[in-house]
């Protein structure tokens, strides 16, 4: 037997298993893509959730758009996908406010995020 070369079957069997373990990365940089918009898109839901609380703790206690129930607020379109804004406010016994902003958006999957303060007088 003539042991100088490579076979045909030896040079298939390595294109397999070298196919394998691409196929195998391949995956993994699909997944790691899909995590980064999430991650993308998480952020800037939690941008503008932060950004509405801030403008809702600065308003006087008495505004009505403090007044206890839900609120929505517009839509937004941030890096290409729409958020949908809303929240609601509920009087503690002890006077406070307590403020729940909500954005939730579609990615593919229906997603949302919930940020809450309270408030004082």
């Amino acid at each position: 037997m003539d042991k100088k070369g490579f076979t045909l079957i030896e040079v298939l069997l390595g294109l397999v298993l070298l196919s394998i373990g691409l196929l195998a990365i391949a995956g993994l940089q699909i997944t790691s893509v899909k995590g980064n918009f999430f991650s993308h898109y998480l952020t800037q839901a939690s941008y503008a959730g932060q950004d509405r609380l801030e403008v809702l703790d600065n308003l006087p206690y008495s505004s009505n758009e403090l007044l206890a129930g839900t609120h929505t607020d517009p839509a937004a379109t941030i890096a290409g996908i729409v958020f949908n804004r809303s929240y609601t406010v509920a009087d503690d016994l002890n006077g406070y406010k307590i403020i729940t902003y909500t954005i939730s958006w579609n990615d593919g999957a229906n997603r949302s995020i919930a940020l809450s303060t309270i408030r004082s007088q």
